[in-house]
């Protein structure tokens, strides 16, 4: 198999699983952290590497691996590895490109790569995708051949879930970054205390499962992944702890998933004690997006665009938490007007390219604002 973005979270549990499963490792692809890319080539051996920067080479111990660089590398990468599954974990819009080359080269494209669906969903075969995400595996466990209604995925609410609301908009990368259930990069971590990790997710569901009646709700522990309601009156629930190596499992060997143990059953006494709350506006004012994006999906590339960029700026502490709102917002209603065709990659990325460049010269309004 392929893991792309190895030294990530998700990257390395898929090498934790795949140890367990006795599946080699053909090709790794990682980012700036060489330190730790060099421990899994020592430890796995893969015949192909690839990194992001070429100024890494001078670090980089290949011992032996043919070695890539760049986005174009992984591309090529993916074109002379044999392996048949490709683990996409690669953080933000550098995930759409070799999401679209694993599927140009036949491969089956295991996604945790959200950016993939959000910015260029339409460009994809959605129908062989086997998600990652745990809030996607979820609804994917629970489906039947029955008429659904609605998809339900959950949100733990973010590092701001208690926080005082009027307070919330001057919160700096600090505060932010303290997630009260799970340890994920700085990026998805911001993503889930501005509930933009929703909106992309809805979208995700959308294009996955072809549903537009979505809606996220807040479930504090993490236990419960997705419901599906469906049109006959009944719901189902998926209970999971929150362990993304069950999803991962999934992916990589579904016969041996389905009769391993992968992570702890839960507690009955936890299961009775789950609460959902509806996601106030208020608190998390991204949230009111949902609908417009739903109705025009092609406008994911816009906010996330706009999103990185202002994250970066926020975690540069250029900005406060409260513009990172106000940038994708205004984002949304300038480029909505003058939305082009997106009917290929280059098409979207120079849309990207665009969008970015607006938020930088937008964002030093706000950096004085706030």
């Amino acid at each position: 198999m392929i893991i792309l973005g190895s030294t990530g979270s998700i990257g390395v549990a898929a090498l934790e699983i795949a140890s367990l499963f006795s599946h080699k490792i053909e090709a790794l692809a990682a980012g700036r952290n060489i330190s730790l890319l060099n421990r899994q080539i020592l430890a796995y051996r893969p015949k192909f590497v690839a990194i992001a920067d070429e100024r890494d080479l001078k670090h980089l111990e290949a011992r032996g691996a043919r070695v890539f660089v760049g986005e174009n590398g992984i591309c090529e990468m993916l074109e002379v590895a044999r392996s048949a599954l490709v683990v996409n974990a690669i953080v933000g819009f550098a995930g759409l490109k070799p999401s679209l080359h694993t599927q140009y080269c036949k491969k089956t494209l295991a996604l945790a790569n959200k950016e993939s669906l959000v910015a260029g969903g339409w460009l994809l075969n959605t129908k062989a995708i086997v998600p990652i995400d745990s809030e996607h595996f979820g609804l994917w466990y629970l489906r039947t051949n029955r008429a659904i209604k609605r998809l339900v995925i959950t949100a733990s609410g973010g590092a701001f879930r208690d926080t005082p609301i009027h307070t919330i908009k001057d919160q700096t990368k600090a505060t932010a970054l303290r997630h009260p259930n799970w340890q994920m990069g700085q990026k998805i971590t911001i993503d889930s205390a501005s509930m933009m990790n929703k909106i992309f997710e809805i979208l995700e569901a959308y294009w996955l499962f072809g549903c537009k009646d979505i809606e996220a709700l807040i479930e504090r522990s993490s236990s419960v992944h997705a419901l599906i309601e469906f049109v006959d009156g009944s719901t189902t629930a998926h209970f999971a702890l929150p362990d993304m190596r069950l999803p991962i499992a999934y992916a990589i060997n579904p016969k041996k998933a389905s009769v391993t143990s992968i992570v702890p059953s839960m507690d009955l006494s936890q299961i009775l004690a789950i609460a959902f709350d509806p996601i106030d506006i208020n608190r998390y004012p991204l949230y009111e997006l949902k609908n417009t994006l739903l109705e025009n999906p092609k406008l994911g590339v816009v906010i996330n665009a706009c999103n990185e960029q202002a994250i970066s700026h926020f975690l540069q502490d250029k900005i406060k938490f409260g513009a990172i709102y106000k940038l994708v917002k205004n984002a949304l209603e300038f480029f909505t007007i003058k939305l082009p065709e997106l009917e290929s990659y280059t098409a979207i990325a120079t849309l990207d390219k665009e969008v970015r460049q607006w938020c930088d010269e937008a964002m030093r309004d706000y950096a004085l604002s706030l």
